[in-house]
């Protein structure tokens, strides 16, 4: 039921992810550098998300309280280990890694940012997709 109910979560983020960029420049919302953020319960993915965002030095402020925030982090991830066929069929013990996270204005509602990651073959699981949805976020961030 929880592999199912992720799924679900997984394919409705990925579809905001393929709807995003068809936004004008002008109506595509951003993210100022240095805004609160919250980053809710993702079954354990917001501790990797967490470390991720301070790694990959991303110019938010993440707090500890949601009505402290700006900007909210909800997303989704699973990971599936190697079987045997895949140990044995290609010599590879890395699992396949699927995340999605998306960014909302608190006071509108507006999704201002989201990203699908997907790997096949990840050496470090959920650290990775963390990291790669890190990276692309602050890519997206507003800096002037």
């Amino acid at each position: 039921m929880v592999l199912r109910n992720n799924l679900i979560r997984l394919a409705t983020l990925s579809l905001v992810f393929i709807l995003f960029p068809t936004m004008n420049a002008k109506e595509q919302p951003s993210i100022p550098a240095g805004s609160t953020v919250y980053v809710a319960q993702m079954d354990g993915f917001e501790a990797y998300v967490k470390a991720a965002l301070e790694s990959k030095k991303v110019p938010l402020q993440v707090v500890e309280k949601r009505e402290d925030a700006a900007y909210e982090i909800t997303g989704t991830s699973s990971t599936q280990k190697a079987g045997a066929a895949k140990k044995i069929l290609t010599g590879s013990w890395h699992s396949k890694e699927e995340a999605s996270i998306k960014v909302s204005d608190l006071k509108t509602g507006l999704i201002v940012f989201a990203y699908s990651y997907h790997n096949e073959n990840s050496a470090h699981g959920k650290r990775t997709s963390a990291e790669s949805c890190a990276k692309h976020l602050k890519e997206a961030i507003k800096t002037q």
